[in-house]
């Protein structure tokens, strides 16, 4: 184990970490333990997942008052997006080559497969205690518009669809909208997605708007995170709910996420992941709060390597995902 771990960390070429990952990583047992181990994070202003199990009372969670076109129209006057594309055409290069594999559950993309039961755990709480919906419904989200941007291959997109949603999947890698289109239409339930091989921003320039906007894995791999969330705002309609996935940039990330999972398990194509172009959870929040979306939850996901399982977590220092609304203006 630790040979293998020395050779990625010679392939790395990351000198100013060499210290650090060879005490932290200097045994197959300590390697899992601090894996497992949870980790202390500073306090936010928002709940912790575990803190939500109840709902809150009905007046918490509802909007103050319905949206209406106006809302809409003055929201988008108030939110202005840049024109400026977030696209990092060098991310898409990476997905577009091994955009063939998205559902081979055994391919690069079987991290995402095992991830994503974790993922839709996480939304279908958050969304169902902001929208009102029953939890334990199968097909809570009937009635509600989500819009599921940097879709990939459509994982995440055939889970909301199958509780209810009426869902657009967007991606910027035309292959990847090709699959997803092709497996969708595999059930019936599924083919109802809308998939579009667009953009965030070019969907705000046609003045679109979801009840969520979900962005899960791609604010890493974008070439200005801000205005990839002004754009998020932007498709959000007043009160709607917004929720982001990504790796926080700690040591402990860069340990797991680069050079534990891409160089020493191969879960990742060696090279999916920069770890400079992560953010921590509070330029997370702080990015958000500026594009005027409010986070009122965040989670971590943990993986279980005695299970193969991803199970939702306090700690938030290698993955987190966040739920945040949209103010009112």
């Amino acid at each position: 184990m630790v040979l293998r771990l020395l050779n990625g960390l010679r392939t790395l070429r990351r000198p100013n970490h060499h210290n650090f990952l060879c005490q932290l990583m200097n045994s197959h047992r300590e390697f899992l333990g601090i894996l497992l181990a949870p980790i202390s994070t500073p306090p936010f202003d928002f709940r912790h997942f575990s803190d939500a199990a109840q709902l809150l009372p009905k007046e918490s969670s509802s909007p103050e008052r319905a949206s209406t076109p106006n809302d809409a129209k003055n929201n988008n006057n108030a939110t202005r997006v840049s024109s400026k594309s977030s696209l990092n055409e060098t991310e898409l290069a990476k997905f577009s080559a091994i955009a063939e594999t998205w559902w081979d559950a055994e391919g690069p993309f079987k991290p995402l497969h095992a991830l994503n039961p974790a993922r839709v755990a996480f939304i279908r709480s958050t969304l169902c205690e902001h929208f009102r919906k029953d939890p334990n419904s199968p097909r809570p989200f009937v009635g509600l518009r989500f819009a599921d941007v940097g879709c990939g291959g459509g994982i995440l997109s055939e889970s909301l669809a199958r509780m209810g949603a009426t869902v657009t999947g967007v991606d910027a890698v035309e292959k990847n909208i090709n699959i997803a289109r092709l497996h969708a239409e595999m059930d019936h339930v599924t083919s109802t997605i809308e998939y579009c091989c667009t953009t965030a921003e070019k969907l705000v320039e046609e003045q679109r708007q979801f009840d969520a906007v979900i962005a899960l894995e791609v604010i890493e791999h974008v070439a200005d995170p801000a205005e990839f969330c002004k754009s998020l705002a932007a498709l959000t309609v007043p009160n709607g709910a917004t929720v982001i996935s990504t790796v926080n940039r700690t040591m402990r990330a860069y340990a797991m996420a680069i050079v534990a999972a891409e160089y020493i398990l191969n879960w990742l194509p060696k090279g999916t992941h920069e770890w400079s172009r992560f953010l921590t959870a509070e330029e997370l929040v702080l990015i958000l709060h500026r594009a005027s979306i409010t986070v009122h939850e965040m989670a971590g996901f943990v993986y279980n390597p005695f299970t193969g399982k991803w199970v939702l977590s306090e700690d938030i220092s290698v993955n987190l995902i966040a739920f945040g609304t949209k103010n009112l203006r």
